[in-house]
């Protein structure tokens, strides 16, 4: 994937789980970028672990698995946070 794809899915991935983990407010276009890049790598990560295939490009599941990591992200920092 190049790095448009990259910055459009970790833009996409960050907001929707910033909706779902109910931080939009505080979270910025950069934040959301930043959490859904490494929300890929987290959720490719959790993916593997349970026999699925990896973040490969620009599709539902790799939206998915992303959402899923971004959102594992999310809630670890706010648990260190507090």
């Amino acid at each position: 994937m190049g790095i448009i794809t990259w910055l459009v899915l970790g833009a996409l991935a960050g907001w929707i789980a910033s909706i779902i983990m109910g931080k939009n407010a505080s979270m910025g276009a950069f934040a959301n970028i930043i959490v859904g890049i490494i929300g890929a790598f987290i959720g490719g990560g959790i993916a593997s672990f349970w026999g699925g295939g990896k973040v490969t490009g620009f599709n539902l599941y790799s939206i998915l698995i992303s959402v899923l990591g971004a959102c594992v992200l999310i809630w670890i920092v706010g648990k260190i946070k507090k």
